[in-house]
C-alpha cells in the first residue's frame, strides 16, 4: 500500500507520467421493444424486457494529474488484448516519454509477460523497458485512481442498455473526449500518514 501511495505523494513530472489502468466487464444489453421517446411532463419508457448480446471488457488509462483518460472496449481481456491496449498507450499518447508510471492491480494478465505473447521479444522488451509498474495490494485496488474513472464514466456514460460493441465504443469515445476536454484531474486525499492512522491494524507491532 505504501508503495503505491509514495508514487502519488511524488512530485508532479510531466516528464514521468503516472498513469493508471483498470479492466470492467460489461453486459451488452439491447431492446425487445423499441423505447417509447421522451416527451413533455413524461420520462423515455423502457421496457423491462432485453435481450442479451454478449459482454466485453472495458480498458481504461488515466494521468489523474494531468486531465487525461483513455477509454476502449474490447470483445475479450485476454493478456493480448491488455499488451495491445499498453502498447496503443505508450506509442500513441506517450510516443515521446523515456519511461511512464503505470500502477494497476496485479490480475494475471497485467504482466511484462504478455507482451512476450503478443510481439517479438525485441519489441516485447522494448515495450516493458519504457514501464515502471506499480502494483495495488491485494484487496486493495481502491488505491487505484482508474477506478474512480470508471465509476464515473459508469455513471455518466452506461447508465443505459448499450446493444453492440461499435456502439458501446462510440459512446465511450466520445465520453473520453468531453471528459478530456474538460481536463478533469483527481486531487487523491489519502496520505502516507493517513495510512498509518486510519489504517493501524494492518502495520507490525512491536513490543
Amino acid at each position: 500500500m505504501e508503495d503505491i501511495l509514495d508514487v502519488y505523494e511524488r512530485p508532479y513530472d510531466p516528464q514521468l507520467p503516472v498513469i493508471c489502468m483498470d479492466e470492467k466487464p460489461y453486459q451488452l444489453l439491447g431492446e425487445v421493444r423499441e423505447p417509447l421517446p421522451m416527451r413533455p411532463g413524461d420520462t423515455k419508457k423502457t421496457d423491462s424486457e432485453y435481450q442479451r448480446n454478449g459482454s466485453c471488457s472495458i480498458f481504461v488509462f488515466s494521468e489523474p494529474s494531468a486531465g487525461w483518460r483513455h477509454v476502449t472496449a474490447r470483445s475479450q481481456r485476454r493478456a493480448v488484448d491488455w499488451a495491445e491496449e499498453v502498447k496503443t498507450v505508450l506509442d500513441g499518447f506517450y510516443r515521446d516519454y523515456e519511461r511512464v508510471i503505470l500502477v494497476m492491480d496485479n490480475l494475471n494478465t497485467h504482466t511484462e509477460a504478455s507482451f512476450y505473447k503478443r510481439y517479438s521479444s525485441q519489441e516485447a522488451r522494448r515495450l516493458a523497458k519504457k514501464l515502471e509498474i506499480h502494483y495495488t495490494p491485494k484487496h486493495g485496488s481502491w488505491l487505484n485512481i482508474a477506478e474512480i474513472e470508471l465509476n464515473a464514466m459508469t455513471r455518466q456514460c452506461l447508465a443505459r442498455r448499450v446493444a453492440t460493441l461499435e456502439e458501446l465504443n462510440k459512446e465511450l469515445g466520445a465520453w473520453e473526449r468531453e471528459r478530456n476536454a474538460a481536463c478533469k484531474t483527481v486531487n487523491w486525499h489519502f496520505k502516507m500518514e493517513d495510512a498509518r492512522e486510519k489504517l493501524v491494524s494492518l502495520y507490525p507491532k512491536f513490543e
